[in-house]
């Protein structure tokens, strides 16, 4: 036998081992295609029975999640609308005629006086109450209450000093009070199927 021979053999040889060889792993490939594919579609058809068993579930939890996001909603509107009423009467207690502005201070600094010697402070942009109404004020309950140099930031009104003893009579004090006594009343008349 010649060299030739020889490599001819071995090439053939080695082909046909190579051919077996890749014969065996085409056999593997579509094996493990076929149990892939087996698996695959276990998986799928556990995922649609899964799927299907919850659907109801899943449509349950997205309405719950839905109605309280709208129940949010409507309770945000509801709470804006109500904190609108109450700013609305603070704006008219802002805008009242100075007839009815200084009656209202004058009913509210009646109550509100304990010694008659308090300090009054009044808002920095305070239009209506003056020295001159204070003074007549004092002289017609026989009081002696000063009128504070010192304004403070508030809508309106005024706050009592004596001492460490101070009475808010702000407008937005009033209004605060005012709320939380009647906030539930605003609500029914607001609301009333709430």
């Amino acid at each position: 036998m010649s060299l030739a021979q020889i490599t001819e053999k071995i090439e053939q040889d080695a082909r046909a081992e190579a051919e077996k060889i890749l014969a065996r792993a085409r056999e593997q490939e579509a094996k493990i295609n076929r149990d892939a594919q087996v698996e695959i579609n276990k998986i799928e058809a556990a995922a649609k029975l899964r799927f299907d068993r919850e659907r109801p579930e899943v449509f349950r939890r997205r309405d719950i999640v839905a109605k309280l996001d709208v129940g949010k909603l409507m309770l945000a509107a509801q709470r804006k609308l109500i904190g609108d009423v109450f700013d609305i009467t603070l704006q008219k207690l802002r805008d009242q005629s100075k007839g009815d502005y200084l009656a209202f201070c004058e009913r509210l600094l009646k109550q509100a006086t304990e010694t008659g010697d308090e300090e009054m402070q009044v808002s920095a942009k305070e239009q209506h109450i003056d020295k001159a109404w204070l003074d007549a004020f004092n002289q017609k309950y026989g009081k002696r209450i000063t009128l504070s140099e010192k304004r403070l930031n508030i809508a309106g009104g005024f706050l009592l000093n004596r001492g460490r003893i101070c009475i808010n009579c702000s407008w937005e004090m009033l209004v605060q009070a005012a709320q939380e006594k009647l906030e539930t009343e605003v609500v029914k008349r607001l609301f009333p199927a709430a």
